[in-house]
């Protein structure tokens, strides 16, 4: 009972503070768009932008949950238009449940799967897909609109269509992971899932996407952001160690998709020894030895401990070289929101192992890595250089 509160008490307060950080990078961006000196035919576009933001985050979210309750094979089919509209009745239900008794999941896993419970994880899929839908409205309508009436600048025009492009490749790229795990070769014991590949395809893709939105909206919003003219070499160390920390950052939120396409998660869920050691006997337990970064679980969550651990030493690095420069307060507020979420992240990676990966507490740290990458880029772009834009 004791560890079940702790726990509980440890939830809320990791939630009440990602919120609150969101909540202080929001205040700040708009308090600063308006004081930077946008202009008002081109503040929509950055608030269009950052809504886009928004939408691409409850996308990345809504399939990760959808990863960890194992909805993702329940739509054994894919239309444009027809997918739309879910089963409106009894019959449409047995329907569509009995296209799911067709394929390996249902017949090596579920076999004992009642209608109610293929409601459910139907839904929770159906959700992911309708919600990547909107993404594309939300991109496409205003983006359509603001061009007509000449409010997006020259230079951001040719990334508008590079988004566009992202965000429907990003659609196919959905469908063609979800193809991986209707299909098995021969029968086997192991738990029908998507491809790791694909996977993590489709959750870079998207990370791709949030961080290109991010990034420009940001560069309409503040226009007062970057470095001043005048540059010291702690400053352009300051920026290049920052750079270097972004990279990371993505790469080791992307190394989470291996985990989560492997279960690797649940492999070793001890801390920080595996298995009472440091490096464990498995790690290379496959030939040739490559495919054990991307197939072996315990190579991979291996991997994923290491790129934490070296996240964490970078923005702590970063921390460290900004703390003596006299940054501006948008610059010095980025570091630190920076700072705090990396450890925020590490304790709730920390916490999802060993508590053998609960949902909750899985899908928080995978919401964690999107608002570390946030403060990273947001970081980023206050200490590049200034650059006029026509």
């Amino acid at each position: 009972m004791l560890l079940t509160s702790f726990l509980q008490r440890q939830r809320t307060q990791i939630w009440f503070s990602i919120r609150q950080a969101a909540q202080q990078t929001r205040r700040v961006l708009v308090v600063n768009a308006r004081k930077s000196g946008a202009p008002n035919r081109e503040r929509g576009v950055g608030i269009w932008l950052m809504g886009c933001c928004g939408m691409v985050v409850g996308s990345v979210v809504l399939g990760g949950v959808t990863r960890l309750t194992e909805s993702g094979l329940s739509m054994v089919d894919w239309h444009l238009v027809k997918g739309i509209k879910p089963p409106t009745n009894e019959e449409e239900w047995k329907n569509e449940f009995e296209k799911y008794k067709q394929y390996p999941e249902f017949k090596y896993v579920h076999q004992t799967m009642t209608l109610d419970e293929f409601k459910r994880i139907f839904y929770m899929e159906y959700s992911h897909r309708m919600w990547g839908r909107c993404v594309g409205i939300v991109f496409a309508l205003p983006a359509t609109y603001f061009w007509l009436r000449g409010k997006i600048p020259r230079w951001l025009k040719p990334r508008i269509i590079i988004y566009g492009g992202l965000l429907l490749f990003q659609g196919l790229l959905g469908w063609y992971m979800v193809k991986s795990g209707l299909k098995q070769e021969k029968e086997s014991l192991d738990i029908p899932r998507v491809s790791q590949y694909r996977l993590a395809a489709h959750l870079g893709s998207a990370l791709l996407l949030y961080s290109l939105l991010f990034w420009s909206g940001l560069e309409v919003m503040l226009k007062g952001a970057g470095s001043p003219a005048n540059e010291t070499r702690a400053l352009v160390r300051l920026r290049h160690a920052t750079r270097w920390t972004k990279a990371i950052v993505f790469l080791t939120a992307l190394s989470g998709a291996f985990v989560a396409g492997l279960d690797a998660g649940l492999v070793y869920n001890s801390f920080p020894k595996m298995a009472n050691r440091w490096i464990p006997d498995d790690l290379f337990a496959m030939e040739p030895k490559w495919r054990n970064l991307f197939e072996n679980a315990t190579t991979v969550q291996f991997n994923h401990r290491l790129l934490g651990t070296i996240a964490l030493s970078s923005i702590a690095w970063v921390w460290v070289l900004a703390r003596p420069l006299a940054l501006a307060p948008r610059a010095r507020l980025a570091v630190n929101c920076l700072a705090g979420m990396a450890f925020i992240q590490v304790s709730l990676g920390i916490g999802t192992l060993l508590f053998y990966v609960p949902i909750s507490l899985a899908a928080a740290h995978q919401s964690g890595s999107l608002l570390l990458l946030t403060f990273s880029l947001w970081l980023s772009k206050e200490l590049a250089r200034k650059r006029p834009r026509l």
